[in-house]
């Protein structure tokens, strides 16, 4: 996991993190790639919070196939037999 996709994670823009204070973002980066996520959680646990609400990620969701109903879905497919001449 590299610290954009940790960003993520944590619903944080990293994007929008790295143009608005790039030192900030450039020595978090240097941390996390020295120590483990959990670590670094640990370490930053408090100042995670008011990065997430300046930073919010919004993400888009795609819509979701139609819904099957469970009785169309545990009926079994009859197909037909294939015709011998």
């Amino acid at each position: 996991m590299n610290f954009e996709e940790y960003l993520v994670s944590k619903k944080i823009d990293s994007e929008a993190f790295r143009v608005a204070e790039p030192a900030l973002w450039n020595e978090w980066n240097g941390l996390f790639e020295a120590m483990s996520p959990a670590s670094f959680t640990a370490q930053k646990l408090y100042l995670i919070n008011p990065l997430r609400r300046k930073y919010l990620l919004i993400v888009t969701e795609v819509a979701a196939a139609p819904k099957v109903s469970a009785a169309a879905a545990a009926r079994p497919v009859m197909k037909p037999k294939p015709k011998i001449d």
